[in-house]
């Protein structure tokens, strides 16, 4: 996971931080950089964090990074920018604030920017055990994961894929949108899902269902951020196809989630705490297992 785009203080003061636990960088035009790093906020100092602001690290000049990201094509991202991010290389997401330009009740593109919100992406091998031991032991199931932003859902997926994939020896789809399942760079080297996993990205939800099931003939479909009634109907689709999805969503509202197209639900509520499983009426589930993670490893 390359950082390299960030200004080279803010680069050789990471280099004093232990990776595996730094999930964002949030910088803000003329303000104190701040980190999340192992669980909580810190400010980024020359040396590496601190609680205190007085000697922390201000950038000043916001567009040049978003520039070095994108490699000078600002405008290649154009199509990302209206969920308000990018996403660059291995899978690094980039939060925008500034002005949004919209039409009608589009984002059509963001101008003046004065904020960046960097997530970075962990990959941890049996984060997800527990589901797939509950869900997944011996056949494939329509699972959604929902939780607030943060808690891991992407990780978690990536983690199914390779279960599906390498044990239970499935032809898995990763419909990767944003680039953050595979997270791919330049090179087609990313993060593994799987010696029987194909990814495809970018294009509408339900456009790509149907042209993938048709083309690649998977098993099951891993797809991240179901939102809005398209994405709902392409799950839809794919189950009427007799094909099973994984999927991940911000919506915690279990009354609309009972209406997707799920036969179970796994709600994060911490990073290191167990998911709630629930059936299609929410009932809890019994079935389980627990996880073997590294637990000195922070799961972003």
């Amino acid at each position: 996971m390359s950082l390299s785009f960030l200004p080279h203080e803010v680069n050789a003061a990471l280099g004093h931080l232990n990776i595996n636990f730094l999930t964002e960088l949030r910088i803000r035009r003329g303000q104190p950089v701040i980190v999340g790093y192992k669980g909580d906020y810190y400010f980024l100092t020359d040396l590496g964090v601190s609680k205190e602001s007085k000697d922390a690290i201000v950038c000043n000049e916001i567009s040049q990074i978003i520039n070095d990201a994108t490699g000078g094509n600002f405008f290649r991202y154009s199509e990302q920018m209206r969920s308000g991010f990018i996403t660059c290389g291995h899978g690094v997401r980039i939060g925008l604030a500034g002005e949004y330009i919209t039409q009608g009740d589009e984002i059509k593109t963001i101008t003046s920017l004065t904020s960046l919100n960097i997530r970075l992406p962990h990959d941890v091998k049996g984060c997800a055990e527990n589901i797939c031991k509950a869900l997944l032991a011996k056949e494939v199931k329509s699972v959604l994961l929902f939780s607030k932003p943060g808690l891991g859902k992407t990780t978690k997926l990536r983690d199914i894929a390779r279960h599906l994939s390498d044990n239970l020896c499935l032809n898995t789809l990763i419909f990767d949108e944003r680039n953050e399942i595979a997270a791919m760079d330049e090179n087609g080297i990313g993060f593994y899902v799987g010696c029987r996993a194909d990814v495809i990205s970018s294009g509408n939800k339900l456009n790509a269902f149907a042209g993938a099931i048709r083309a690649m003939k998977p098993d099951v479909i891993i797809t991240d951020e179901l939102y809005g009634e398209s994405d709902m109907r392409a799950v839809k689709y794919a189950v009427d196809c007799g094909i099973s999805v994984i999927a991940s969503s911000h919506i915690t509202n279990y009354e609309m989630l009972k209406l997707t197209p799920f036969e179970y639900f796994v709600e994060l509520k911490s990073i290191f705490g167990q998911p709630v499983i629930y059936d299609k009426n929410f009932v809890a589930y019994s079935g389980g297992g627990t996880d073997n993670v590294d637990r000195s490893i922070f799961v972003g």
